[in-house]
């Protein structure tokens, strides 16, 4: 009889944990008095071999909450006009809860416990995701309050680059300059590079496995 083998699961690769790459395009850097402009959420996938890709994607141009503060060099780096007519803008409560609906969906779907955030300096875009967060009431914010997964580290690690840009090339991906500083382009490109270091290191950890395995390492 032919032994089956289940399909990995990536519950029981962040120990229950879902890993969501995220991105947000700000007004500044004070995650309490700058306004939240632009948010991407990707979810990645495994597939048969248990290897991480960039799956489904949510994106939302965000109106400024009331009182928001407007760095104008913050929107010259983005290029963002916040009153374009062309935005098609939501307001914060509405895109907040729709990537927050469909994170927790994900979260669900794959058997994991809670979110976890990727993001490139994720600190900064945590910071974000919870302060709108708050400001709209939402009480079932799906991501860890606190912990994340930091491409900036993981890429200094890897390839010692720790801008995006850059960690994105030597890693083999293609950049685009002048799609950059948009939330869904970001998001992208850092859940490419997530899923590119995660999967470096199974393969590293199964070519290891299988050399110890015929004789070829002494398990120390």
């Amino acid at each position: 009889m032919q032994e089956q083998h289940s399909k990995p699961a990536i519950a029981d690769r962040f120990r229950g944990y879902l890993p969501v790459i995220v991105d947000v395009e700000t007004g500044g850097f004070n995650a309490t008095t700058d306004a939240l402009l632009e948010i991407a959420a990707v979810i990645p996938e495994m597939d048969e071999q248990g290897l991480l890709h960039p799956g489904d994607t949510v994106h939302a141009h965000v109106v400024p909450f009331e009182g928001a503060n407007l760095d104008p060099a913050a929107l010259e780096f983005t290029g963002i006009d916040p009153w374009h007519p062309l935005r098609l803008a939501k307001s914060e409560h509405e895109a907040m809860s729709s990537v927050f609906k469909t994170v927790r969906t994900a979260v669900k779907n794959s058997g994991c416990t809670r979110a976890i955030l990727v993001g490139h300096n994720a600190f900064f875009d945590l910071g974000f995701v919870n302060a709108a967060a708050e400001r709209c009431g939402i009480k079932r914010n799906p991501f860890h309050p606190f912990s994340c997964f930091d491409t900036a580290t993981l890429s200094g690690l890897v390839y010692g680059q720790t801008v995006l840009a850059r960690a994105a090339q030597a890693a083999g991906i293609e950049w685009d300059d002048n799609e950059a500083h948009s939330a869904r382009y970001d998001a992208m490109q850092t859940a490419r590079l997530f899923c590119t270091i995660v999967n470096r290191w199974k393969e590293l950890s199964d070519r290891e496995k299988a050399c110890m395995e015929a004789g070829l390492l002494q398990d120390s």
